[in-house]
């Protein structure tokens, strides 16, 4: 499956509306377009993943990149409408911990 990823900006809120799976063949687009919003200093960056349904650790990887960035220039990185199969590999991972996470929806197919 493909990902689509649409980014909404209004000043330093930043967007991006992620939909597909995020994988191996896909998480080098997502960093793409996360990355350099992310190093922006200042910003606030929020990642919808309301349409993402599936997740490996490829994608848990680009996750701990943007913290480690925004981290590093300053800006603040937040997860939101993270479905139940995604935000639990966050939860095993202890990322749930680290990671600001907002809206988990936690029930459905867990």
């Amino acid at each position: 499956m493909n990902l689509s990823v649409k980014i909404n900006e209004d000043s330093n809120l930043k967007v991006l509306e992620v939909s597909g799976e995020i994988d191996a063949y896909t998480a080098p687009e997502l960093k793409e377009s996360l990355m350099p919003l992310i190093k922006e200093g200042g910003n606030q960056v929020e990642v919808d993943l309301e349409d993402v349904q599936y997740m490996d650790s490829t994608g848990l990887g680009v996750f701990v990149s943007a913290l480690k960035a925004s981290k590093e220039s300053g800006s603040h990185f937040t997860l939101r409408n993270v479905q139940g199969r995604v935000y639990r590999i966050f939860e095993i991972t202890g990322l749930s911990e680290i990671i600001d996470i907002k809206a988990a929806i936690r029930g459905g197919n867990e």
